[in-house]
């Protein structure tokens, strides 16, 4: 039990950390580069709860939100493609709790594979605001003006991947095993 509470500890560190991320790239004006996708694959991927997976990938996602709302002149909340954004987010999570044991071949692929359908569900939320219009010409622009953003979104989320899954190795592979050398 102790164990698993740790680790839900790490792992909400980490998550909260590489929300942090998306403020600072904003305010260096790296848009896209944050490791949305690889903040829901993470979680997705090392906590064992999956409810807890979910929740915190979202609160990581809301936190950052709310603060570009509350404390710059970003707008936190902006209307029917959040929600997209969100379910986003949400299938890089499901994405990661089907990765399986985690290996640096993997992690790569499914973090392309988390960018890539964050990419699709995300953008079908831009064309759902109606911004190029409602019909497949219209699908066909949202996707066509999403693409410069999306070589962003991939070395986000390949940089937070590393970052994320290379931290919590360490992390747990240090903070467990003086943990379980305390207790024997």
């Amino acid at each position: 039990m102790k164990r698993n509470y740790s680790n839900i500890l790490i792992a909400a560190g980490l998550i909260f950390m590489a929300a942090a991320t998306r403020v600072l790239n904003a305010d260096m004006h790296l848009y896209n580069f944050a490791p949305v996708a690889a903040l829901g694959l993470f979680s997705g991927a090392v906590i064992k709860d999956k409810r807890y997976a979910f929740l915190l990938a979202l609160l990581g996602q809301f936190a950052a939100d709310l603060y570009f709302q509350l404390f710059t002149n970003v707008q936190g909340f902006y209307g029917i493609s959040q929600l997209f954004t969100y379910a986003g987010l949400i299938s890089a999570t499901f994405l990661g709790t089907k990765m399986g044991a985690v290996k640096p071949v993997k992690v790569l692929g499914y973090t392309l594979g988390a960018s890539t359908l964050f990419f699709i569900v995300s953008n079908f939320g831009v064309w759902a605001e109606g911004m190029y219009g409602y019909n497949f010409a219209g699908l066909v622009k949202t996707y066509t003006m999403g693409l410069p953003f999306f070589k962003n979104t991939i070395l986000g989320d390949l940089s937070g991947s590393v970052v994320l899954f290379g931290l919590y190795t360490l992390l747990q592979r240090s903070f467990f095993s003086k943990m379980e050398k305390a207790t024997a």
